[in-house]
């Protein structure tokens, strides 16, 4: 069955042992790495990458002092064909798991307008994490029912979207951050700051970034208002798609 798979498959690295085993290991075990163990947050930098602007911050003082678990620079939608059984696994831990869920959690962001998982995901190929988060029994819980799941390999599971969705269950909106401020490119995506030529900090040219127009990352800055904002409306508008609290609450409570 897995040669078959692998075989057959229509997306990226649909064919590749070795993608499959770097999703799992990234998904659950880089966090257990002997190297990482004396360090309270990491910063992941892959090859081929640029950054763009100036820093005059760290930003691991920066989240330590705000009490942020998770920082993000990318947003964007998940090939779905890879992960075509991930979220009802999800739902089925969640349905068993509902005390692990945070209070103000960022669940609402993953939702399309019918209830179901839209492929939002933070690009993990650029995340600053307190591992801490990784580390918790709820994260090392989920993750291990994925695993037993066989998706990392009967299906292509990317850390993204595991990593996206932990962070969505687990954390309250207010530990997940936007590093909107930092120009990357990862080949084929760029994002680079709106005032970066104004302000002289960036070599980018903003004209050519769209990833802070697309719908995830508009998704996200107001579902997380909504929920820092506790005075923000009820009804949320998420681009083309409406939800209501209600709706998303009657699905999953946090006991």
């Amino acid at each position: 069955q897995y040669e078959h798979v692998k075989s057959t498959a229509q997306y990226p690295h649909g064919e590749k042992d070795s993608y499959r085993k770097m999703c799992r290991f990234q998904s659950g075990y880089l966090h257990r790495h002997p190297l990482l163990a004396d360090l309270d947050f990491y910063w992941r930098i892959e090859p081929d990458v640029e950054y763009y602007c100036d820093m005059n911050y760290d930003p691991f003082v920066f989240m330590q002092q705000n009490g942020l678990k998770y920082g993000w620079n990318v947003a964007i939608p998940e090939f779905m064909a890879t992960i075509p059984t991930l979220w009802n696994t999800t739902v089925q831990f969640v349905t068993e798991h509902p005390e692990l869920l945070a209070s103000d959690s960022l669940w609402p962001w993953l939702l399309d307008e019918h209830g179901n998982y839209n492929g939002c995901h933070f690009w993990s190929n650029f995340e600053i994490v307190d591992l801490s988060f990784y580390r918790s029994a709820a994260y090392q819980t989920f993750f291990d029912y994925l695993d037993r799941a066989g998706g990392f390999f009967y299906e292509r599971w990317g850390d993204a979207p595991v990593h996206s969705i932990a962070a969505a269950l687990f954390l309250n909106a207010s530990q997940v951050h936007y590093f909107d401020d930092i120009g990357y490119f990862h080949p084929s995506v760029l994002t680079c700051p709106r005032d970066a030529r104004t302000k002289g900090t960036c070599v980018c040219d903003s004209n050519k970034s769209f990833v802070q127009d697309g719908i995830c990352t508009v998704r996200f800055l107001e579902v997380k208002q909504s929920i820092v904002n506790h005075n923000a409306t009820k009804l949320a508008r998420l681009g083309p798609v409406h939800y209501t609290e209600p709706i998303i609450h009657s699905m999953v409570s946090p006991q």
